[in-house]
């Protein structure tokens, strides 16, 4: 049983760095219940402080992750639409054009999205475009960073009790 839940604690880590791409996966949160589940085997000391601190990062990161693609877009003049558009291209993306998709898919839909409220004007829907997309790649960068630190705590938990395991 105790390998099952490293396993299933492996995996939810794993999914933790998937999802720092895609936007239907709370990736820091999934992180988050790798580790957790990794302290439910019975041999390891429970961390509670250790949970307490990566939860509220995770939590933290995950809220944060809402407001950055729209941080980026005001800076450089974009609208909300900006950022839906951006978020419906990654996914239309992904689906079309595999891991290139997220970018290319992410932007096209930031530009289509500005262009529906600055019709007018291509200027402003390109700087707002890239803007959203500068917002999107920072909150890509911030989760990975995040499930990455969580990837490398489960690992360093794991071989710290290896003897036990096996």
């Amino acid at each position: 049983m105790e390998i099952v839940l490293i396993i299933i604690s492996f995996l939810f880590v794993i999914l933790g760095i998937v999802g720092s791409f895609i936007p239907i996966i709370p990736s820091p949160i999934s992180g988050w219940f790798g580790l957790l589940i990794l302290n439910q085997v019975s041999f390891l000391e429970a961390q509670y402080y250790f949970l307490a601190i990566t939860f509220a990062i995770a939590i933290s990161v995950f809220i944060l992750d809402y407001f950055i693609p729209s941080i980026g877009a005001k800076k450089f003049g974009g609208s909300n639409a900006g950022v839906i558009g951006s978020t419906i291209g990654l996914v239309i993306g992904i689906f079309l054009f595999g891991p290139i998709g997220i970018l290319f898919g992410s932007f096209f839909g930031a530009l289509i999205g500005e262009l529906t409220v600055n019709i007018n004007n291509m200027r402003i829907a390109l700087l707002a475009a890239i803007g959203t997309l500068i917002g999107y790649l920072g909150g890509v960068l911030l989760k990975l960073s995040v499930s990455l630190f969580f990837l490398v705590e489960f690992f360093k938990i794991v071989i710290s009790n290896w003897n036990e395991i096996i």
